[in-house]
């Protein structure tokens, strides 16, 4: 049984910083695309940062320059680091995978998701 579980949320104030984690199991991180989507209230899941192995595909235009997305193999897990956020940032954060080629734009495509960590920005 594949499982992702995502930690590090949490309530952070405008320009500060957030790390995300994600760990797994039931699969090897190296054999899949990884990514991070979010998810605010009344709005579609949308991706945030995608990478294939070593290979850093996507990151949202809205994210560029704040987040980074990285990944150790060895630890089955993934992480995204989080500065400036600004408060358009919040919503919940799911971590999930997919046999490539993935389609970012179409989440409901990727076969694996966590339950989501909550990030709420908010002075």
């Amino acid at each position: 049984e594949v499982q992702l579980v995502e930690s590090g949320g949490g309530l952070v104030q405008p320009g500060g910083s957030l790390s995300l984690s994600c760990g797994g199991s039931g699969l090897t991180f190296d054999g899949y695309t990884m990514g991070w989507f979010r998810q605010a209230p009344g709005k579609e899941r949308e991706g945030v940062a995608v990478r294939t192995g070593d290979i850093i595909t996507y990151y949202a235009d809205s994210v560029k320059g704040r987040f980074t997305i990285s990944q150790e193999n060895a630890e089955n897990t993934m992480y995204l680091q989080m500065n400036s956020l600004k408060p358009e940032d919040t919503g919940m954060y799911f971590c999930a995978a997919d046999p490539p080629p993935c389609r970012v734009g179409e989440p409901a495509t990727w076969d694996y998701w966590g339950q989501g960590t909550q990030v709420t920005v908010a002075s």
